[in-house]
C-alpha cells in the first residue's frame, strides 16, 4: 500500500503505543491464573466484571487497575480494603517496571511487558457531543464514538446508572448523517409489559380494547433518525425474538395489522445491567444480543476516572451560574474530597452535588459537607435508632392504609398496571407543579433522560404533542 493509499487518522486524534503484558498469578488461592492483554485497562479483582477475577476472599470486589498511558503501565489501587503491595511496599498509584512482584490480597503475581506494540486511539479534544472527560479512559471512548457515528452501525452502550449513558446516544446523532432527523427514546422499563409491543411496533384501529385508533409505534416515529432502546436488558424475554426480527428485516408489525412496515433507523441501545452475564443466565437471548452489540461501549463509573471531577465540577458551575454572576470557588482541598468520594450515582450525582451546593454556599465557596442532601423538619418519622434493621413480623390488611387505585377484585396483573398508572400520574403530577412545568428540571430529579419524561408525559395525558 502506497503513502498516497493510507488510511490516515484526522488531527483531532492522537495515538498512545503501549506494549503488550502478561500478569500472572504465582502464589495463593488463585496460583496458574494468567492474563495475556494489551487492553487500556484491566481491572483485579472479585467481581465477575473483572478482567483478571480471583477467588480470594482477601480481595476487593474491585480492588486494583492497570491502565495505560503515555508513560507506562500504571497500578492504581481502587481503595481496596486490605491494600495493593509492589515489592511488599504498598502503594496507591505506581509504574510498574518489568518483573515487577504484586501483592493483592493473599495472592502473589508478577507482571511482565512482552516484545510487541499495540496502538490506542485516543480523541485530543475532551468532549464529544455533551459527554465530557480529559481521563484516558474517556478520551478513548471519544475517539471510537467519533469514528464511528457517521456510519448506521448499531451500538450497545452498558455501564452504571448515572454514567452517561444516554448522552452517548445523543451525540451518535448529532455526529451522524441523520441528525436532521428524530431522536426517539424508548425506556423498556418505564412502560408496563403488556403495552410494549404496541409501544414498540404501534398498532391499527381496534387491535385491542381501547384502541380507537391506529397509532404509530417508537420505530416508526424513528423514521430517517435514530432509535434510542434505554434499558434494554428489561426488556421481556418473550418479546426479544419480535425486536430481533425488526433489527433484522428492518421492518415492524403493527399489532393487529396485516403488514409489515419497512423502518430505516440507527439503533442505540444502552443497559445498566452486564448483558453477556445476562445471556448465561438465559435472561436475554444470545441473538439478540450479538445484533445489538457491534459495536459494545462501556462507559467507567465517576471513581474509576476521577482525574475528570475538576473538568466536570467546573462545567457544571459554569452552566449553573447566570450570566454576570461571579462564579463559586472551588477550594484545592474540596476536590481532593471529591475524588475520593465513591460517587455511587456517577456524574448525575455529581451534578446534584453541585447545584446542591452552589445554591447553598456560603461565602460563595463549594463545600463537600452538602455531598449528602440536607433533611430539613422531623427526620425521624417516629422511628427508633435503636431498633433493629430488619425484623420479619405478620401483617394484615389492617395494616395498611387505603390505597387508591388499589382494586382487589381485578386479576393480578391488571390490579398492578392500574395502580403503576395511578402512581405515575401522581409523581409526575406533582413534580411538575414542583419545577412549574421544566420538563428538564423534572427529569433530572427523576433521573431519567428527558426524552423518557417527555414519552412518559404524552403516555400520561400531562402533556399534548406541542407541550
Amino acid at each position: 500500500m502506497t503513502d498516497e493509499t493510507q488510511t490516515r487518522f484526522p488531527t483531532e486524534f492522537e495515538r498512545l503505543t503501549a506494549r503488550k503484558y502478561v500478569i500472572e498469578v504465582t502464589e495463593g488461592p488463585d496460583a496458574g491464573k494468567r492474563l495475556e492483554t494489551h487492553a487500556r485497562v484491566v481491572r483485579i479483582g472479585t467481581s465477575p466484571d473483572c478482567e483478571l477475577e480471583l477467588d480470594d476472599t482477601t480481595v476487593s470486589r474491585f480492588h486494583a487497575r492497570i491502565e495505560v498511558d503515555p508513560l507506562g503501565h500504571r497500578l492504581l489501587d481502587e481503595g481496596s480494603k486490605n491494600g495493593t503491595f509492589v515489592h511488599e511496599m504498598r502503594v496507591q498509584d505506581i509504574y510498574l517496571r518489568p518483573g515487577a512482584t504484586l501483592r493483592i490480597g493473599d495472592n502473589v503475581l508478577r507482571y511482565q511487558p512482552g516484545a510487541e506494540q499495540v496502538e490506542i486511539t485516543l480523541a485530543k479534544s475532551n468532549r464529544f457531543g455533551k459527554l465530557i472527560g480529559e481521563s484516558s479512559a474517556m478520551r478513548e471512548i471519544f475517539a471510537i464514538l467519533a469514528r464511528v457515528a457517521p456510519s448506521d452501525l448499531t451500538v450497545l452502550v452498558e455501564g452504571e446508572s448515572g454514567t452517561g449513558k444516554e448522552l452517548v446516544a445523543d451525540a451518535l446523532h448529532a455526529h451522524s448523517r441523520r441528525a436532521s432527523g428524530p431522536v426517539v427514546v424508548f425506556d423498556c422499563s418505564a412502560v408496563a409489559q403488556n403495552l410494549i409491543e404496541s409501544e414498540l411496533f404501534g398498532h391499527v384501529k381496534g387491535a385491542f380494547t381501547g384502541a380507537t385508533q391506529s397509532r404509530a409505534g417508537a420505530f416508526e416515529r424513528a423514521q430517517g433518525g435514530t432509535l434510542f432502546l434505554d434499558e434494554i436488558g428489561e426488556l421481556p424475554l418473550d418479546l426479544q425474538p419480535k425486536l430481533l426480527r425488526a433489527l433484522e428485516q428492518r421492518e415492524v408489525r403493527p399489532v393487529g395489522a396485516d403488514r409489515p412496515v419497512k423502518v430505516d433507523v440507527r439503533i442505540v441501545a444502552a443497559t445498566n445491567r452486564n448483558l453477556q452475564k445476562e445471556v448465561e443466565g438465559g435472561t436475554f437471548r444470545q441473538d439478540l444480543y450479538y445484533r445489538l452489540a457491534v459495536l459494545r461501549v462501556v462507559l467507567p463509573p465517576l471513581r474509576r476516572r476521577t482525574e475528570d471531577i475538576p473538568l466536570l465540577v467546573s462545567h457544571f458551575l459554569a452552566d449553573l451560574t447566570p450570566a454576570g454572576q461571579k462564579p463559586v470557588q472551588v477550594a484545592y482541598e474540596t476536590i481532593v474530597k471529591l475524588r475520593h468520594h465513591k460517587w455511587p450515582g456517577n456524574v448525575r450525582e455529581l451534578r446534584n452535588f453541585v447545584e446542591r451546593a452552589a445554591m447553598l454556599a456560603t461565602d460563595n465557596r463549594l463545600e463537600t459537607r452538602y455531598l449528602l442532601p440536607p433533611s430539613f423538619g422531623d427526620t425521624q418519622s417516629g422511628a427508633s435508632d435503636d431498633a433493629p434493621a430488619s425484623v420479619p413480623v405478620p401483617v394484615t390488611s389492617g395494616d395498611f392504609p387505603p390505597w387508591p387505585g388499589l382494586e382487589e377484585d381485578l386479576p393480578f396483573k391488571d390490579a398492578k398496571a392500574r395502580l403503576i398508572d395511578v402512581f405515575e400520574r401522581a409523581y409526575w403530577t406533582r413534580l411538575l407543579e414542583r419545577t412549574h412545568g421544566n420538563v428538564s428540571a423534572a427529569a433530572r430529579i427523576a433521573g431519567i433522560h428527558r426524552k423518557s419524561a417527555e414519552y412518559l408525559l404524552k403516555k400520561l395525558e400531562l402533556r399534548d404533542e406541542e407541550g
